[in-house]
């Protein structure tokens, strides 16, 4: 599904100011009764990879599957807004790792990697572990190797000038922001290395105290940490095929400055993607660190399964993580098996783009405001 402000070129899209967006977000119920299958959904403004996708189902009739993994390389290969591929989000120590997911709609097997270092092409490596592994996820250096030990290209430096650059200006700034909490010295103003407050010892009338952890501040949303659109941009696709198989997948970088060994949302089937022939898939965005607590898109073609529209599921995906994270920010899109698609966010306006059998070039639907 995502993280911290990013330099200038990472910056996504000049839509709308944060401020002008309301906290609660649905968009297109019902808009697409009348869209017809083939079909291929994505996250944000992602043209240029919807457009590869379109292409592989409709002209070419290829696979579901294989109009994911087509369609999310693209956005590696193009760097889509610096959130996905090689060369962005640089981590703590400055290096920039990948996640990615595959999900077949038809059987359920799904392919992931996270924490992937030294080899870029990163949704497919997700597709070799479901393919040829009886494995769901891989991580770290091992799954490097595995990677490049079945043919992928590398090892590659994942790191650019622009990621380098964009780790030495948040250094300079003291680490700001960052994603430690209840340490000392204190995160809010200063580079690490930490330790753990409550453990520290306080000298006090040559006696030892401990710290209590009574004052510690909480844990757990990333919302304080100027989380937006500027740098939580996973692509998650989902494509319906002219045989009608769903599959649904994910790619990014992950969250700018995080700490190393971080993996988001993005390879966690039912995070921040799932696909069901039998009902239809979903896609996530936001602030990947919660959302992957409620496994929001599990939730959305589960409550399709039970009837939902569409529109009223994605709805109630978003709210049952708001109840419990009410400044969170995050997004879902949401398509049945017949092509109904519809989209739900919270904290930020949402855009995911559409292309399908009727459709001569890729459609971006905005999803706005709710008026509640």
């Amino acid at each position: 599904m995502g993280e911290k402000p990013k330099s200038a070129p990472y910056k996504l899209y000049n839509i709308m100011s944060l401020a002008d967006v309301e906290p609660i977000c649905i968009g297109h119920e019902g808009a697409n009764m009348e869209v017809h299958t083939p079909i291929v959904i994505s996250t944000w403004r992602f043209i240029e990879a919807v457009k590869v996708a379109a292409w592989h189902v409709m002209e070419e009739g290829g696979s579901a599957v294989d109009a994911v993994v087509h369609g999310c390389s693209t956005c590696e290969l193009l760097q889509c807004d610096g959130s996905v591929g090689y060369g962005g989000s640089p981590d703590e120590s400055g290096e920039t790792t990948l996640d990615a997911m595959i999900m077949d709609g038809t059987n359920m097997n799904v392919g992931a990697v996270g924490a992937l270092r030294s080899v870029k092409g990163a949704i497919e490596a997700a597709k070799l572990v479901m393919e040829h592994t009886e494995h769901t996820l891989l991580v770290g250096d091992q799954a490097s190797q595995f990677a490049l030990a079945l043919g992928l290209p590398g090892p590659a430096n994942l790191s650019t000038a622009d990621s380098l650059k964009a780790w030495s200006v948040w250094r300079e700034s003291g680490c700001q922001p960052n994603y430690w909490c209840n340490v000392v010295p204190d995160s809010s103003v200063g580079c690490g290395p930490y330790r753990v407050s409550h453990l520290s010892q306080r000298m006090t009338d040559n006696k030892c105290e401990i710290s209590d952890g009574t004052d510690s501040e909480q844990c757990g949303s990333s919302s304080s940490k100027a989380v937006g659109f500027q740098n939580h941009d996973t692509i998650s696709m989902a494509v319906i095929d002219k045989r009608g198989r769903i599959a649904a997948g994910t790619s990014t970088n992950g969250a700018s400055h995080k700490i190393p060994g971080r993996v988001g949302d993005g390879p966690i089937a039912g995070a921040a993607a799932y696909a069901d022939d039998d009902v239809g898939a979903c896609g996530a965005t936001g602030d990947g660190d919660v959302m992957m607590r409620f496994l929001p898109c599990y939730q959305v073609v589960e409550s399709m399964r039970q009837g939902m529209d569409p529109a009223s599921a994605a709805k109630d995906a978003i709210a049952r993580i708001r109840r419990k994270y009410p400044s969170f920010i995050g997004a879902v899109f949401a398509v049945n098996r017949l092509g109904v698609h519809a989209g739900a966010c919270h904290g930020w306006l949402f855009q995911y783009s559409v292309q399908d059998a009727t459709m001569n070039d890729v459609q971006v639907f905005t999803v706005h405001p709710d008026a509640q």
